[in-house]
């Protein structure tokens, strides 16, 4: 009867086993690192706000290395439980990635819905490590190149920013906020040139990710017609199935900015359901908005689904849809900066909170856990430990597993089964 209760209690171990097996490397993970609490907080929507974004940069007691995709995964899952990514996004699409993956690694980490991985991965292909460098297909965002320096005073090169600045294309520059308990002092010249320069787009790695996405699929429609006071020109740019489809529903609904020929007619304002557009003429933070330039092209800059009417002051006019412009606003650059390995949002911004307009795509990284807790991964390891061996001492009894010759050893008579009922008997007569 025993041995059959035993030898029932033994796929429950097995079970139970198994199951600590599986779930204490998540709890040993979990336990090694502390929330960033202003995640939670009406700062972190003040930074969203902004324009600000936030990416990944890794989580404490997971391995790049060994496991890309648990990383992302996990990361994926602390941003999105403590606040949205973006304005204009719930789900994360930025991460930072090693310089040590394959291209399979960096496919997983793009199955959990990053697309945009930075900034310098190593693979042979490759987006923005120059001018020229422009992206073709999704996986050259797999490898996000760094150009324009650091932020950092007596890192960061002036004269090195402006030369990539006016070669143009994506400038990603590179900012870590604080060393240990340091403050790290940021260049005040570099601030000032980036919010100074005309032309330049000041966003974040996913805005650009999306609006490069959006140039790939995209369907508008447009209409013009006469009034009294003179013509209105209705344009949508439409969010379809077929293009939601192709990029499986990942980019974010950012404005994007179209070129439209009014054939040297005025715009008298761009009306949307919501009320009138204001102007964006030398805005550098992505939005919505309008503006004429001088040559009389109207620069719209819309998201997806939102109507608008475009009221020009003059009848039997001929207009052309000219299409997207290459950065928002028609810009000719686009800067951005990555604040690697932030594990406090309020220490690493609040520098940046007023008189200025550049822009942060924050790559978020749990703290460490403080000492306090520094005891429980090894009681972690130590409960799966004596599990483990635990089981195999249950197993041993009925005869199982390296630990079975032990067991029937321990305390075991030798001698054949009719010998040792032959004594027992004697044993009773003798007593008797």
């Amino acid at each position: 009867m025993r041995g059959r209760r035993m030898s029932g209690s033994v796929p429950l171990l097995l079970s139970l086993s198994l199951l600590m097996l599986t779930v204490h490397p998540i709890v040993l993970a979990e336990s090694a690192w502390e929330e960033d609490g202003w995640l939670r907080t009406s700062y972190a929507d003040e930074r969203l706000e902004a324009g600000d974004e936030f990416g990944c940069y890794g989580i404490p007691g997971l391995s790049w290395f060994n496991d890309p995709g648990a990383v992302a995964s996990a990361c994926k899952t602390y941003i999105e439980e403590r606040t949205n990514a973006s304005q204009w996004g719930v789900s994360p699409l930025s991460t930072f990635t090693p310089n040590t993956l394959t291209m399979a690694d960096h496919q997983r980490i793009s199955s959990q819905g990053f697309t945009v991985h930075g900034d310098e991965t190593g693979l042979v292909d490759s987006a923005w490590h120059d001018a020229d460098d422009m992206p073709v297909d999704l996986w050259d965002w797999y490898n996000l190149g760094r150009r324009g320096g650091s932020l950092e005073k007596g890192v960061a090169s002036l004269e090195t920013l402006q030369e990539e600045v006016e070669a143009g294309g994506l400038v990603n520059m590179y900012w870590i906020g604080r060393v240990n308990d340091a403050t790290v002092r940021h260049d005040r010249d570099v601030l000032n040139y980036l919010d100074e320069a005309p032309n330049i787009w000041l966003t974040t790695w996913g805005e650009v990710w999306s609006s490069w996405s959006a140039k790939r699929c995209y369907e508008f429609t447009h209409t013009i017609e006469e009034d009294d006071n003179g013509s209105i020109l209705t344009f949508e740019s439409l969010i379809t199935d077929a293009c939601t489809g192709a990029s499986d529903g990942l980019p974010w609904n950012v404005p994007l900015t179209w070129l439209i020929d009014t054939d040297g007619h005025d715009v008298v304002e761009v009306r949307s359901p919501s009320g009138p557009l204001e102007s964006i003429e030398g805005e550098k933070n992505t939005n919505q908005g309008w503006w004429q330039q001088d040559d009389g092209t109207v620069v719209l800059s819309i998201v997806n689904g939102h109507q608008v009417e475009v009221v020009l002051n003059g009848s039997n006019i001929t207009y052309d849809i000219l299409g997207q412009s290459k950065f928002f606003n028609n810009h000719s650059a686009a800067v951005t900066v990555a604040g690697h390995e932030t594990t406090d949002l309020f220490k690493w911004s609040k520098r940046f909170l007023e008189d200025t307009s550049v822009r942060f795509t924050w790559l978020l990284q749990p703290r460490l856990a403080d000492g306090e807790a520094t005891w429980i991964p090894y009681a972690i390891v130590g409960i799966g430990f004596a599990t483990v061996v635990g089981m195999l001492g249950v197993l041993g009894r009925e005869g199982v597993g390296p630990l079975a010759g032990l067991a029937l050893g321990k305390g075991a008579d030798k001698s054949p089964p009719e010998l040792q009922s032959k004594r027992s008997l004697d044993a009773v007569d003798e007593a008797e």
